[in-house]
């Protein structure tokens, strides 16, 4: 991560000038996505009804510096799906209490909220980037915690919200290999447990030509796709029998999909830094589970 932030406090703050409006969109929307949530600003204080305690995210909106007229309406966008992310975490939250083990909530729901946080902040810091310096670090602010007893939230925690996607961020094995070899059929190799495999597109024979300057870059975020698939393989295999009907998709390809987001807007933005920037690589990051 390129700096550390400052400290901030539990109210938003806003941004200045005609980012103040973004500010107050997003908190709009993590104040009514959730009921039972009260929200002042970004809602560090909601509650969920059911009290399995709420989950709080760092302030993104009071972090950004002042944003280009033209990046605005991506920004305000993005904002506001952070505030839907935490809403929707939330919500898991709730349906899911008493379910797991004692790593349940970090493995799927808070790991999946920061994977999904990372590819939103990187879509604000490139929007901002087009016109003016691109905000470094804010990265850092994408963990978000568990306020597990119904209390009040850690200092310098703020937006929160309700629902969402299940997700497990697994730990290494299984998957392809190859740093910078790409992550054509991911997942070779299969397991003996009849879990199956998860198969994703190749990003690496889609990429254009990378200049020289971004090589380094490239390679090691294609590498990070390829670590990706095997963490999700070995999930795979650790879960087998676990969840309901939709576990795979909601606990391992959904945040999958979230990580491999972020990692191919990486790929893109390097190359873009001095050469045209590919376009719809996105479209490379859903993956599929092989039986």
């Amino acid at each position: 991560m390129s700096r550390a932030l400052p400290k901030y406090n539990k109210r938003r703050v806003g941004l200045a000038g005609g980012a103040a409006a973004v500010a107050l969109t997003g908190a709009v929307i993590a104040g009514t996505a959730l009921a039972g949530e009260s929200s002042d600003g970004g809602g560090a204080d909601a509650r969920t009804l059911a009290g399995p305690g709420t989950i709080s995210c760092p302030d993104v909106a009071s972090q950004l510096p002042a944003v280009p007229a033209s990046a605005q309406a991506e920004v305000t966008r993005n904002l506001a799906l952070l505030d839907q992310q935490i809403a929707e975490a939330n919500k898991r939250l709730v349906d899911t209490v008493g379910q797991g083990g004692p790593n349940f909530v970090q493995n799927a729901i808070l790991g999946p909220l920061e994977d999904k946080r990372i590819a939103t902040v990187n879509r604000i810091a490139t929007a901002i980037g087009r016109t003016a310096d691109r905000p470094a670090g804010l990265d850092s602010l994408a963990p978000c915690s568990l306020d597990a007893q119904g209390g009040p939230a850690a200092p310098g925690q703020e937006e929160t919200g309700g629902a969402g996607t299940a997700a497990p961020p697994a730990e290494d094995a299984g998957g392809d290999t190859g740093a910078g070899g790409g992550d054509a059929g991911a997942g070779q190799g299969g397991d003996a447990s009849g879990a199956g495999t998860i198969s994703c597109p190749d990003v690496a024979s889609q990429l254009p030509a990378v200049p020289a300057s971004a090589q380094a870059e490239v390679t090691r975020n294609l590498a990070l796709l390829d670590q990706q698939i095997a963490e999700a393989n070995k999930r795979l295999v650790d879960t087998v029998g676990q969840g309901g009907p939709n576990f795979v998709q909601n606990a391992i390809l959904g945040p999958l999909e979230d990580k491999r987001i972020a990692t191919v807007n990486r790929i893109a933005t390097a190359i873009g830094r001095t050469a045209e920037r590919p376009a719809g690589l996105d479209s490379l990051a859903a993956c599929t589970l092989t039986k």
